[in-house]
């Protein structure tokens, strides 16, 4: 019997672009897109996407009564969390001083555009392909080298309370937490399905993942 991955539908994100490369790496998985809470909680792997603001998701969360089944995948199964669904696991982000989920310790927070950086050309969103420095050995790094390039869209980052929880690190120009894991939870800054190569094989490696 095939697995079942449900992507969260909550209304936000680039759901069709995750579903392909799901489907890309898991042809035999059952990849669907979904805003039914049942649906989240009876499937065997889960992945929140997102991107655009905090204060947007959150509400949006909320609104479509999908808060506590995301948090009851986040704490049961196979959890794969990408850009705003990394963000949302924390505990509150300065983005409209918005409170998250409260799933990991920490807090998100924004690029600061000093006129030093200003002036080395840096902008807010940091946007574009950048490398990522892993942190240590993880399943999901399985066959991406450390250092692999993988594309990024935002403006907040996090910052965990603990440093376990960061899987790798990123220069903008000063290292950010890039990627974060805890026991059955992964979840990248970045978007590994815009992110070539590297990108499906970390999707890939999620779907086979055994936490």
């Amino acid at each position: 019997m095939s697995q079942r991955i449900s992507i969260v539908d909550y209304g936000m994100g680039n759901l069709r672009s995750v579903q392909k490369a799901l489907l890309h790496v898991a042809p035999e998985a059952q990849v669907e897109i979904t805003s039914d809470p049942a649906a989240i909680r009876s499937a065997d792997r889960v992945v929140f996407p997102g991107q655009g603001a905090m204060p947007d998701c959150m509400r949006s969360l909320n609104e479509h009564g999908l808060g506590e089944a995301v948090g009851q995948a986040a704490a049961t199964k196979p959890f794969l969390g990408l850009c705003i669904g990394l963000q949302m696991l924390f505990e509150a982000s300065e983005e409209g001083d918005t409170p998250g989920l409260g799933l990991l310790p920490g807090r998100v927070v924004g690029f600061r555009l000093t006129p030093e950086r200003r002036a080395a050309g840096l902008k807010v969103p940091h946007m574009g392909w950048n490398e990522v420095r892993q942190a240590g050995s993880h399943p999901l790094w399985r066959g991406i080298a450390d250092g692999a390039r993988f594309y990024f869209v935002h403006s907040y980052y996090c910052e965990p309370a603990q440093a376990a929880l960061a899987a790798a690190t990123t220069r903008y120009p000063d290292a950010f937490t890039s990627a974060i894991a805890r026991d059955n939870i992964f979840a990248t800054q970045f978007h590994p399905e815009k992110s070539s190569v590297a990108g499906l094989t970390l999707l890939g490696n999620f779907a086979t993942w055994n936490p």
